[in-house]
């Protein structure tokens, strides 16, 4: 993962607990991803991926996430990807609508796992 630019860290770890920051789709060029909301999904859950796998966990260890979506209509689509990551127990989610998000993006997700 690269160093990032803003003053914020990819993931922090707090004794079990690891925090992610919200991703977004970028691609790894840095650029947000042009396509449909499934394949920015897809792009957010990647870059997700990479994070908790730096922080040596994954998926299955995740026990929050906060969705930030800037339109509703979007929903079905994004949750029908993000439920493809995941399986039962799912992990406890809010969906929240925001007015915009950091560079225009459309979707921003947010994880806790657990080590």
């Amino acid at each position: 993962m690269k160093k990032p630019v803003l003053p914020f860290s990819p993931a922090v770890a707090k004794g079990n607990f690891i925090f992610t920051s919200g991703q977004v789709y970028l691609t790894p060029e840095g650029k947000l991803l042009e396509g449909t909301i499934r394949e920015q999904t897809h792009q957010v859950m990647k870059n997700l991926k990479s994070v908790l796998e730096e922080q040596e966990v994954s998926f299955k260890n995740v026990v929050k996430t906060t969705i930030y979506v800037t339109d509703m209509s979007l929903y079905a689509e994004i949750n029908e990807v993000y439920a493809s990551y995941f399986s039962e127990p799912y992990p406890a989610r809010e969906t929240v609508c925001v007015k915009e998000l950091p560079l225009g993006a459309r979707l921003e997700i947010s994880m806790i796992a657990i080590k």
